[in-house]
C-alpha cells in the first residue's frame, strides 16, 4: 500500500516512528496529553522522571504504553536520551516528542508526519514552530526563544523561527552515533546543533501551543538552566569556529580541488562582487593583523556580524599559516622601519631563528597595522574589478 493512502497510525508505523512523552509532576495535564497522543498511535513510550506527585497513579491506567520510572529526577535531557536508547531498543527508527505540560496539541502529530513525508531525503530533525507572539506566551519564554535563535544561527550558519520548542521530530537512528554531554534543558539544543553539523536537516514545522498558567507547571530555573545554556553555547562557539567551519571548508576543498573550489566557492557565488571583494579584504587586514592565536575566531565573527562569505574571509585570513610567518614578520617590520625612520640591520634568516620579538614590537605592530591596512584595500580593489569583470562575461554568456 503506498505510503500516501495510509493513515496518521500507519504511516508512523511503517516509517517506525513512536512518540516519547518525558514527564515531572505534570499531573494536571498528562492524562489529556497521553490521551490525545494515544488517538494517533500507540508506540508511545513515557519516561517519569522521578514525579513525586500523582503522576505514578495516573500511570497506572496506561498498561498499553512502555513505561521508565526513575527514582530520582535527573533532567529532561537524560530523560530523553533514555527515551531514544529505549525506542531504539524496540526498533524504531524516528521519534516524536512532546511535552506533558499540555502546551503541545497531540493532535498536531499530522503536522510532523505530513512534513516528514515531503521530505526527500529522511535524514531530517523537524521542530515545532510555535507562534511567540501569541497573548499566552511569557515575554521571557519569546526572548529566550530569539536569543537561542541566534546562538543557533552563529553555531550552524542557519536560521529557524524556533530553536526551543520540545515538540519535535528526531531521527533517532542517526543520532546514536553521537555524544552528548548535557542532561537537561540544554540538551535540546545540543542535540539540534550536533545534529546540524553532522549533515542531519534541521527545520521548523508550525504547531500550535497554549500556556495556561492555572495548568502549567515550568520546572525551567532561570539563573540555573540559563547559565547551564549560556556555558554550553560558549562551546558550542569555540568547537565550531575552530573546529567544525575549518572543517567543512577542508571537506569542500578536498572534495572539490582547487580548481572547482575556487571556482564554485569563490567565483561562482551567488555574493555581490563588493560582498566577495570585501570578504577578502576583511580575510587579508585580520590576517596580517598582529593577532596571532585569535585569527580565526576575529575572522568568523567579523564575516557574521557585517554579514560578510564566512568562508572567502576565513580562507584569505590564512595568509598568516605558518610556513608565510617569517614573511608576514619581515614585511610588518620592514613597513614598521620606514613608517618610524629606522633601520635595523637583520635577514630573512634572522626572522627564522633568533628574531628577538620584544626589541622591535613598536616597530613590528605599527608595520603589521599598516601593512595589513594597505594590503586589504589593495588586494580588495583588484578583487572587486576581479569580479566585477567576471560576473559580467558570466551574464553575457547566460544572455548568449
Amino acid at each position: 500500500m503506498p505510503v500516501a493512502t495510509l493513515s496518521i497510525s500507519e504511516t508512523l508505523s511503517h516509517y517506525k516512528c513512536c512518540v516519547i512523552v518525558p514527564t515531572y509532576n505534570n499531573h494536571k495535564t498528562l492524562k489529556r496529553v497521553l490521551d490525545g497522543v494515544l488517538v494517533y498511535t500507540q508506540d508511545v513510550i513515557l519516561i517519569n522522571d522521578g514525579s513525586t506527585d500523582s503522576t505514578a497513579t495516573i500511570l497506572k491506567e496506561y498498561p498499553q504504553i512502555e513505561q521508565l520510572h526513575l527514582d530520582k529526577n535527573q533532567g529532561k535531557g537524560n530523560a530523553l536520551k533514555l527515551g531514544f536508547e529505549k525506542a531504539l531498543e524496540l526498533g524504531f527508527l524516528f521519534s516524536i516528542t512532546i511535552d506533558s505540560d499540555g502546551q503541545h496539541f497531540p493532535e498536531d502529530i499530522p503536522v510532523f508526519i505530513k512534513a516528514f513525508e515531503q521530505e526527500n531525503s529522511k535524514n531530517v530533525l523537524l521542530i515545532g514552530a510555535r507562534n511567540m507572539g501569541h497573548e499566552t506566551v511569557p515575554k521571557k519564554s519569546s526572548f529566550g526563544n530569539r536569543f537561542s535563535n541566534f546562538w543557533f544561527w552563529v553555531e550552524t550558519g542557519k536560521w529557524l523561527k524556533d530553536t526551543q520548542c520540545g515538540y519535535r521530530l528526531y531521527p533517532i537512528n542517526a543520532l546514536k552515533e553521537l555524544t552528548f554531554y548535557t542532561t537537561k534543558f540544554e540538551f535540546e539544543i545540543e542535540v539540534i546543533v550536533r545534529a546540524a553539523w553532522k549533515g542531519i536537516a534541521v527545520k521548523n514545522v508550525p504547531v500550535k501551543v497554549l500556556y495556561d498558567e492555572a495548568e502549567r507547571v515550568s520546572h525551567f530555573r532561570p539563573f540555573a538552566d540559563f547559565t547551564r545554556i549560556s556555558i554550553l553555547n560558549t562551546w558550542l562557539v569555540i568547537v565550531a569556529l575552530f573546529v567544525i567551519k575549518p572543517r567543512n571548508l577542508y571537506r569542500r576543498f578536498k572534495k572539490k580541488g582547487f580548481k572547482r573550489f575556487f571556482y564554485e566557492d569563490f567565483l561562482h557565488n551567488a555574493d555581490s562582487p563588493r560582498k566577495k571583494a570585501l570578504s577578502i579584504a576583511l580575510g587579508i587586514f585580520i590576517g596580517l593583523c598582529p593577532l596571532w592565536g585569535f585569527h580565526t575566531i576575529i575572522v568568523i565573527f567579523l564575516a557574521l556580524l557585517l554579514k560578510l562569505n564566512k568562508v572567502i574571509a576565513f580562507a584569505f585570513s590564512n595568509i598568516s599559516l605558518p610556513p608565510f610567518i617569517p614573511f608576514v614578520l619581515y614585511a610588518s617590520s620592514k613597513v614598521g622601519q620606514f613608517i618610524l625612520g629606522v633601520d635595523y640591520s637583520y635577514t630573512m634568516e634572522d626572522m627564522t631563528t633568533d628574531f628577538e620579538v620584544f626589541a622591535h614590537l613598536k616597530t613590528y605592530i605599527i608595520g603589521s597595522l599598516v601593512l595589513s591596512t594597505v594590503s586589504a584595500l589593495l588586494i580588495g580593489l583588484l578583487a572587486y574589478a576581479f569580479f566585477s569583470v567576471f560576473d559580467k562575461k558570466k551574464i553575457a554568456v547566460e544572455n548568449g
